[in-house]
């Protein structure tokens, strides 16, 4: 799963439509919805339905929250790695309580992420 192909099912969910969602991410709409494609080849079943109008499936809607807090704390990641390299010069501590926070947030999706997996049958106990 790529980040663009997160970004692209959240701008189709809010726009319900895949050209209006293209426009508004700067792509062309071939593009968009090669890459919901992958996204749903990865995720084993299609997250739209496409006709009559777009509208999520219950995979859509099951992954929704997860693919929009994915998009959340790639954007806090960014803004993390810019305040840092802003504060760099004026003192660790506060580069240090930035990241302390920031890592205790990754380790929480990990764990939420890790749970939502699904198991292959030898992984089952």
């Amino acid at each position: 799963m790529q980040l663009h192909e997160v970004r692209y099912f959240l701008a189709v969910c809010q726009e319900r439509s895949f050209t209006r969602a293209a426009r508004r991410c700067g792509v062309s709409q071939p593009s968009l919805t090669n890459a919901i494609i992958r996204l749903e080849q990865g995720l084993g079943g299609a997250v739209f339905e496409r006709k009559p109008a777009v509208a999520l499936t219950v995979l859509g809607h099951a992954i929704h929250p997860y693919l929009q807090r994915i998009a959340e704390n790639a954007d806090l990641a960014r803004d993390t790695a810019q305040a840092l390299v802003k504060v760099a010069d004026h003192g660790a501590a506060r580069v240090e309580q930035l990241a302390t926070s920031e890592m205790a947030a990754s380790q929480a999706d990990r764990d939420v992420l890790e749970r939502a997996r699904p198991r292959q049958p030898a992984e089952v106990a």
